[in-house]
Order: C-alpha cells, then structure tokens, then sequence
C-alpha cells in the first residue's frame, strides 16, 4: 500500500537587508514523501513551495489542505498512483500541492532517486542554458549583482525591473550595453506588472533602444484587452507571466493567448499546476507559434530539479531557461544540482539530502 506524508522547511534567504524583497526573508516549502510498503526505503520526494502573492494556493490554509491531502491519500489504501492521476485527485485551485504530488509519483515511479524522466539532462549528458537573474533591489546592489554574473560567464541576464526610479533602472542597463552588446548578451526584464498602461508605450520604446530580448507581464494581469494592444504595438517582444497563473481551463487557456498573442509565455510549474499543466501550455503556445521557457518559483532543490528535469524533456540549447535560483537560499536542501558559464548541470552520481 502506498503512503504520503509531509514536512517542511523555512528556507531562508542570502538576501542583504537592502533588497526591495526584504518582505521575503523566509519561504516554507512543503515536501510530499510517497512510499510503497512493498518497497521500504524507496521514497518518491515532492515538493509545494507557493508563493506569497502569486500562488493561488498560499495562505494559513495551506498547512491544512497538505495535511488533509495526506489524510485523504492514505484513507484511499492505493496500491498504485500514476502522477498523472494527480491533478484530479488534488483538485483544483492547489497548483503547487498537484506539482507536488506528481513529482512525488514521478519520483518512487522512478525508484526514489530524483530522476524523473530519462532525458539527457537527468542523465547528465548535458547541461542546460539558463539565464543569470538580477533581483530587484537598490541601484547599488543591482550593480553589484550585474557585475557578478557577467564574470561568471552568463550569456542572458534578465532584470527584475519596476523597482526604482525608472531613469535609474534605464542608467543600469546603459552600463551594461557599455560593457557587453546585443551580440555578446541577451537582455530580459521582468516588470513584474510594474507599469501604468497609460505610460506602458513610452516605457516600452525607451527600452527598446537597449536591444531587450523581452519584457515580462508589463502591465498588470487582469487587463488582457490592454495587452494586447501593447502587444501589437510594442517595439519588444512581450512576454506572459503572472497572466496565466489561474487559467487552468484548456479552452480559457487558448482564448487567451489568441486573445493577447504575446511573443512568449513564460512557464512556472508551481504556480501552473505542475508538469501537465505546463506540457498543455507549451502545446498550446507551439500550436500559435507563440515562443516560451520555463522558470522556477523560488523552490528549494527538490522542486529546482523537478522543473529542471521537466524542461529536459524540451530542446532548449538554444535558450536559455529561468532555473538558476538554487543558489538564493543558504539552507536548502543538499543536491547534485550545479551552475557553471550560464547553465544547470545534474550529477546523476551525487548524493541528494532527505528533507526531514
């Protein structure tokens, strides 16, 4: 009979006090542990890690929906769970606890060792491309932080922006032109919803003469008629983000990008509900021709190398991914999870911590 329990951990951050994300000096993540009685010691590791803000499923009743999900597992007496029966028995409005779920099947499925797919990434045959963030914060620590990654061999950064004075976040990037062109490095930025539609144009045009891969979400999610005029007009590509979490209707989900029909969709599996939830997004953006990647929510390791792995399963040489934020906790859980010149390697050899 299988068995699901969970536990936790405060995973705190590196961040000095300056950062404009002070507020998020700590993040709980949530781990699932699937067994087999059949199997003992085999654990399948998951893990739920939402958002303040963001997630759906983030507040003071969350300790309870994971508890009574465990409850509610374990009173089923399964002898078998495929993660693909996971949205369904999770139900809706908890992405991150479905993400959770899945990769906890995925896991034992694949004998507890954290490889839940059989891509050459899991495998550790290659590494893949991600691009160094630059978290909002004072002018001074966003320089410092620039500096940081440009040693470090990053061919994209991308720029939480929205955060300071806007001529100030303009002056940052300036430096960084003068230092590296568009053919050296690739430039995003995240307003993060940051703009007033009325000064989105002028906002998008001035850093358009910066060479800017994309802006993510500009304006508020809520609007979609606004972005997609922004969207037709804007001299940079325009990205989704914070717009798609909650959609999880398959056909609200193709109305809205024929509505927006935005450059890319930028796709976060904890926020979405989990790896299905993304590959229907990813179909539904191939099919328009609309470009995406895929990025962690601030997980520890456990989720970092579950949406590593699931991106994996993608062609992704070529563009780089938003999976470098294992480095932001000085507590998180010990895995084989390793960045070098730009890119997320796995160590399929390495010894991973079990949470407790």
């Amino acid at each position: 009979m299988l068995r699901l329990s969970f536990s936790q951990r405060a995973l705190r951050f590196n961040f000095p006090a300056r950062t404009s994300r002070g507020a998020l000096a700590e993040h709980v993540a949530w781990y699932l542990h699937l067994t087999d009685d059949a199997a003992p010691g085999i654990v399948g590791l998951g893990e739920a890690a939402p958002l303040a803000g963001l997630s759906p499923d983030f507040g003071p009743a969350f300790a309870d929906a994971v508890a009574a999900l465990c409850a509610r597992f374990n009173a089923a007496a399964l002898a078998a769970f495929p993660a693909a029966d996971a949205p369904a028995f999770v139900g809706p409005g908890l992405p991150s606890l479905t993400f959770a779920l899945e990769t906890a099947a995925l896991d034992l499925a694949g004998g507890g060792q954290r490889q839940l797919y059989p891509n050459a990434f899991s495998q550790g045959r290659t590494a893949l491309p991600i691009n160094g963030l630059v978290w909002m914060g004072d002018a001074a620590f966003m320089r410092e932080q620039i500096q940081q990654k440009l040693a470090a061999g990053y061919s994209c950064l991308k720029l939480k922006i929205g955060g300071l004075d806007f001529a100030t976040e303009l002056d940052l990037l300036n430096e960084i032109r003068s230092v590296a062109g568009p053919g050296e490095l690739t430039l995003r930025v995240d307003a993060n919803g940051a703009f007033a539609p009325a000064d989105a144009p002028a906002k998008l045009a001035q850093l358009a003469a910066f060479h800017i891969h994309s802006i993510e979400q500009p304006i508020a999610a809520g609007q979609p008629a606004v972005l997609a005029s922004l969207c037709r007009t804007s001299p940079l590509p325009i990205a989704l983000d914070e717009e798609l979490i909650g959609v999880s209707d398959p056909a609200r989900q193709a109305a809205l990008l024929d509505e927006i029909c935005p450059a890319f969709v930028v796709l976060k599996p904890t926020l979405l509900g989990g790896h299905a939830a993304t590959r229907r997004w990813i179909a539904l953006a191939e099919a328009r021709g609309i470009g995406w990647w895929i990025t962690s929510a601030l997980e520890s390791n456990v989720g970092l190398n579950a949406v590593a792995q699931l991106t994996g399963e993608y062609d992704v040489q070529n563009f780089p991914q938003g999976l470098g934020t294992g480095q932001l906790y000085h507590n998180n859980i010990a895995a084989p999870l390793h960045i070098g010149h730009g890119a997320l390697r796995y160590d399929p050899a390495g010894a991973w911590e079990q949470p407790d």
